[in-house]
C-alpha cells in the first residue's frame, strides 16, 4: 500500500474528507508510535565513524533512534563491543577526562553545543588514540507522507505491513474527529492486533532461527 493508496482508504472508511496537512499528520503519527513500539531487523542501519584521541564524545546520526551495538575497533582491527551504562556512571568511574584507554562504555549524553546533530554518545575511558567505530542502530525511516523526500509514498511497513500502518491511521484520524466510542475501540482493536503480530515478527522470529530454537510446535490434541 503506497501513501495515495492509505490516504484514500482512510477517508473510505472513516467517509470523511481531510485536507492533505491533516492526512500526512495522521500517518505520521501512526508511524512514530510503531517505530517506537517494535524493533524491526528491517529498520536497522549500520554506519563507521572514528573516535578522535582525547574526545570522549560522538555524534549521533540524525535519524538516530535508538542503539543496537557500539563497537570499538583496535588497530589489529579486532572488535571491542562497548557496554551500555548511564552517564553517571562514566562520570564516577572516569571523572578525569584525561584518563584515557579504548573505550569500555557508553551512554547517550544528550545534544553537546558544539554538535549540530540532535543526540550525542559519551564513552569512557577517553579514546587514547584515533580509532575507527562501527554503530549499528535503528532509525526512522524516510515518512511514506513525506511527499518531497519519498516521492513514490512507498516504505517496508507500507508493502510488508499495511494491516498495522492503516489502523494506527484510523485511530489518528477518529481521535481527530471525535468519533463515536464504539467505533474508536473498533479501530484500536485492530491496531492493537496488528501491531501483535509485528510485534511476533520484529522481536519473535526475526531474532531466531529453527537450528537453535526449534521449530514451533503446537499440541496436538
Amino acid at each position: 500500500m503506497n501513501y495515495t493508496e492509505l490516504k484514500a482508504t482512510i477517508e473510505d472508511y472513516t467517509e470523511n474528507t481531510f485536507t492533505q496537512d491533516e492526512l500526512a499528520t495522521f500517518v505520521k503519527q501512526a508511524e512514530q508510535r510503531i517505530y517506537n513500539t517494535v524493533q524491526l531487523a528491517n529498520l536497522r542501519r549500520n554506519v563507521t565513524g572514528t573516535f578522535s584521541a582525547n574526545n570522549k564524545y560522538l555524534s549521533a546520526p540524525g535519524d538516530f533512534l535508538s542503539v543496537y551495538s557500539i563497537a570499538v575497533i583496535d588497530q589489529l582491527g579486532d572488535y571491542h563491543y562497548l557496554k551500555n551504562v548511564d552517564v553517571n556512571y562514566i562520570r564516577q568511574v572516569y571523572p578525569s577526562a584525561s584518563t584515557t584507554a579504548l573505550p569500555k562504555y557508553y551512554a547517550i549524553f544528550g545534544p553537546v553545543t558544539n554538535l549540530q546533530t540532535e543526540l550525542s554518545f559519551i564513552v569512557g575511558p577517553t579514546p587514547n588514540s584515533s580509532y575507527a567505530v562501527e554503530l549499528h542502530y535503528y532509525y526512522y525511516p524516510t515518512s511514506m507522507a513525506d511527499t518531497v523526500n519519498n516521492p513514490s509514498g512507498t516504505t517496508w511497513l507500507g508493502d510488508n505491513f499495511d494491516s498495522v500502518l492503516l489502523y494506527g491511521s484510523l485511530v489518528e484520524a477518529y481521535t481527530f474527529m471525535k468519533g463515536e466510542q464504539d467505533m474508536m475501540a473498533v479501530y484500536d482493536t485492530k491496531y492493537k492486533e496488528a501491531l501483535m503480530l509485528l510485534k511476533n515478527l520484529g522481536d519473535g522470529k526475526q531474532r531466531g532461527d529453527a537450528y537453535l530454537d526449534g521449530q514451533v510446535k503446537l499440541k496436538v490434541q
